[in-house]
């Protein structure tokens, strides 16, 4: 049975405006109609037979009352002329308020009906539900969650909710409200470092706003213990996709080709975009999180560096094994050159479905860059050491070009290496329109004459071998 219709009930303000309207008209009008009563000493006479003209005081009385009575008509015009505008003004907020909060059940009800075919609610109800939850924020805008709510979202933490596990830190899928998921890292007390990197978070990620970053919801400080909450991405890490248990086996060409871009617009966004511009420091695949339709966005920014602060004493060497790059590791030499190299191994990541760095013997480790290259560079070995599970997938003038960028951004020299912006164009007509890029099905094959130029290097795609200066 549906529920029969609620009468528009006005509200008792306008009664009130309602009953003293009438009451002001008949008020005013029963007055216009009375007749003019004089004084007793100046009641008019009678005329007679014998004097039909009026005296001229009789004249002067004539017109006081005539000027009398032309006034209090204009009073009653106004009166009932206010009286129905502000009746007017009232009715309209009435009939105002009654379409908005339609519209909001009508959104709410739209929200309600996307969530449910996306597997969760969107961002927006996903920060509005947070804020509702915050205390006093310290960080901006970012709201602080309290800790009891954050036990009872991740069932106090519990291991079967962890989703994934740094050096120091853990990250649980959370729950509020039974409906809304978000991701919180906790932080292992007691960390010399765990204050620096949960502060340094705050700071970009609180400012930081682009498709291809992760979004920071909130956080909270229980006394030593640290957590930050994020949004929820489903699809888990780029690392777990490619080296877990399906070994990438959802991971389309296109689809990788799709990851390895959005991943270049977010770097170009820190390099190119913010100012000052930001060095992410720790660009790897498990620190890459896809969502539910593989849409690629950077995390863990505890290690960022503001390009300003490059030149201050204490920067201590930080990364990831088999992402570090050379003149960092070796000399302490920062730059965004860095972030370039550490995404070409994750291209040849994507490329080959192999970790950065893989065992030989028990003492022995081979990184994917020194067992690649030789084989990168050599159009006739490419495509047998390509992920067997995109082998003959792909147009192999595009697989030639990505192998040339990669081959760029590993170089051992940084001003070999190209900007991420030039990266960016050129993996920008490799992607399907569908999925981001340029790319449409009918569109012919890479010229033959197409070349990436950058520095000193120019590798010819065409040619049997990438050449070198």
């Amino acid at each position: 049975m549906g529920r029969s219709p609620t009468p528009l009930r006005l509200p008792s303000s306008v009664s009130v405006w309602w009953l003293g309207f009438l009451l002001l008209t008949a008020v005013a009008v029963a007055d216009a109609q009375a007749p003019l009563f004089l004084p007793p000493g100046n009641q008019p006479s009678v005329p007679t037979s014998s004097s039909l003209a009026p005296s001229p005081s009789a004249r002067m009385q004539i017109v006081i009352q005539t000027r009398h009575h032309h006034h209090h008509k204009e009073l009653v015009i106004a009166v009932v002329l206010a009286s129905a505008a502000v009746l007017a003004i009232i009715l309209s907020s009435v009939c105002a308020c009654v379409f908005w909060r339609r519209g909001r059940q009508m959104l709410n009800t739209r929200n309600i009906e996307t969530s449910e075919a996306g597997g969760g609610l969107p961002f927006g109800s996903i920060r509005s539900k947070l804020n509702n939850m915050k205390t006093t924020s310290k960080k901006g805008l970012l709201p602080t969650v309290d800790y009891p709510s954050l036990e009872l979202a991740t069932n106090k933490f519990s291991e079967c909710n962890i989703l994934g596990e740094g050096g120091f830190s853990h990250v649980y899928k959370a729950c509020f409200h039974g409906e809304v998921s978000a991701a919180v890292k906790k932080f292992d007390a007691g960390r010399p470092d765990c204050s620096k990197e949960f502060e340094n978070e705050i700071d970009l990620l609180g400012r930081i706003r682009h498709p291809n970053i992760i979004s920071l919801l909130g956080y909270c400080i229980h006394g030593e213990t640290r957590l930050l909450i994020y949004e929820l991405m489903q699809n888990g890490s780029l690392e777990t996709q490619l080296h877990g248990p399906s070994h990438g086996s959802a991971l389309t060409w296109h689809i990788r080709m799709k990851i390895a871009l959005d991943i270049a617009r977010g770097l170009e966004y820190l390099h190119e975009h913010c100012n000052p511009p930001v060095i992410h420091r720790d660009i790897k695949s498990s620190n890459i999180l896809l969502d539910s339709d593989f849409n690629a966005k950077i995390a863990d920014f505890g290690l960022a560096v503001v390009d300003r602060n490059l030149n201050k004493c204490g920067l201590e060497l930080s990364g990831t094994l088999g992402y570090v790059a050379p003149e960092y590791l070796l000399d302490g030499k920062l730059t965004e050159k860095s972030d370039v190299y550490a995404f070409g191994v994750v291209l040849l990541e994507l490329l080959m479905g192999k970790k950065p760095v893989e065992k030989m013997a028990p003492s022995e480790c081979q990184s994917i860059v020194q067992w690649a290259m030789p084989q990168l560079t050599d159009r006739s070995k490419l495509p047998n050491i390509v992920d067997p599970v995109i082998q003959n997938t792909m147009d192999l003038k595009h697989l030639y070009q990505v192998a040339a960028v990669a081959v760029l951004c590993v170089q051992q020299e940084p001003s070999y290496r190209p900007l991420i912006t030039d990266v960016l164009h050129s993996l920008i007509p490799l992607v399907p329109i569908e999925l981001g890029g340029s790319l449409r099905a009918a569109d012919p094959t890479p010229s033959s004459n197409r070349q990436i130029q950058t520095g000193a290097c120019i590798f010819i795609l065409e040619d049997r071998q990438i050449m070198w200066p």
